[in-house]
């Protein structure tokens, strides 16, 4: 509907981006949002990383976390990405009148353990109750702040860098789809949902320089992050369809219902661009923690379609992986 909010507009993807380019930023001014996932900013001779994120996710609970263990991990993360140590997260609360307070101590408990397990602090926040269908029982709202020790990890790629991920993709949208969907065939498939910090500062201690670029592919997944890193790009981004660690259960959730696991949403996942050298080298270091287990490099920075992420196939073809246009796991997080 012209002139409307759609739910494509909080997809991550094509909508999302001119929602963003073409009103908020022009109304409020290019300096004023940056687009990354935090804010890199100055203060005194210290830098920080500053974020903030809302999350919305149905339902409140799930395999492997809940509302409030997504919003402090997810906040954790995009911080961590930037090469910032989290310190500080804030919490604001939106209820509907009618909620369970023993739905709202669960979600605060395993808050407070995600906070302890990512060695964050929730230093303020802020409460609002809604009259009685307002809203949906809770929204949550998390800024956070970050030391920048070593500087941002941002650093211009170039044909033969490789693509890492710490483990399999798509966990945390197909574990929700699949709730939601009542599928009983993967009722052990479960949210990926997890700090990555710890994970992230070794890989960045012991190979500096080497990482040129993280995001944790959350709304819009792996294929959504590559094709904002190549738009405009002298280069292009082939993904190994025989590398790519996907579940058999997220397989069987995606074909029922004709979701892209590329395109699901990953909550406890850093996708990394570093130097080809260094890439399996990275990798087992990845894997000596438990949140790496599985880490793999899926794919290379190339010179082939410029301006394009694909799929090297298995068959020995390429797929082009589109900007993702309209809404497909609406109110994933």
């Amino acid at each position: 509907m012209e002139g409307r909010i759609l739910a494509g507009h909080g997809s991550g993807g094509k909508l999302m981006n001119e929602l963003i380019a073409g009103h908020i930023r022009r109304v409020l001014g290019p300096e004023s949002v940056q687009l990354d996932d935090s804010a890199i900013l100055a203060i005194g001779l210290e830098r920080i990383a500053f974020t903030t994120d809302t999350f919305t996710i149905t339902p409140l609970e799930f395999p492997g976390g809940t509302i409030g263990s997504l919003a402090v991990n997810g906040t954790v993360n995009d911080l961590a990405v930037m090469g910032a140590r989290p310190l500080y997260l804030s919490c604001a609360l939106l209820l509907e009148e009618g909620l369970e307070i023993a739905v709202l101590e669960r979600i605060l408990s395993s808050m407070r353990e995600a906070a302890d397990r990512a060695g964050v602090a929730i230093v303020t926040g802020d409460t609002k109750v809604v009259e009685r269908g307002k809203a949906d029982k809770i929204f949550i709202n998390t800024a956070g702040i970050g030391i920048l020790e070593r500087g941002a990890e941002r650093r211009e790629l170039e044909p033969g860098d490789a693509v890492i991920i710490n483990g399999f993709i798509g966990d945390h949208g197909m574990s929700i789809m699949a709730l939601r969907n009542d599928l009983s065939f993967s009722r052990g498939l479960v949210s990926d949902c997890a700090p990555m910090n710890r994970l992230i500062a070794r890989v960045t201690a012991a190979f500096p320089g080497s990482v040129k670029f993280m995001r944790d592919p959350t709304r819009g997944g792996v294929a959504s992050v590559l094709n904002e890193i190549v738009k405009g790009a002298p280069f292009g981004i082939g993904l190994y369809e025989s590398e790519l660690p996907i579940r058999d259960e997220v397989r069987g959730v995606s074909e029922m219902l004709g979701i892209d696991p590329l395109y699901a949403a990953n909550e406890g996942k850093v996708l990394m661009i570093a130097r080809g050298g260094d890439a399996e080298a990275i990798v087992e270091s990845m894997r000596s923690l438990p949140e790496g287990s599985s880490a793999a490099v899926i794919g290379r920075v190339t010179e082939a379609h410029p301006g394009r992420a694909y799929l090297e196939t298995r068959i020995g073809g390429r797929r082009i992986l589109p900007v993702l246009l309209e809404e497909q796991l609406p109110r994933i997080c």
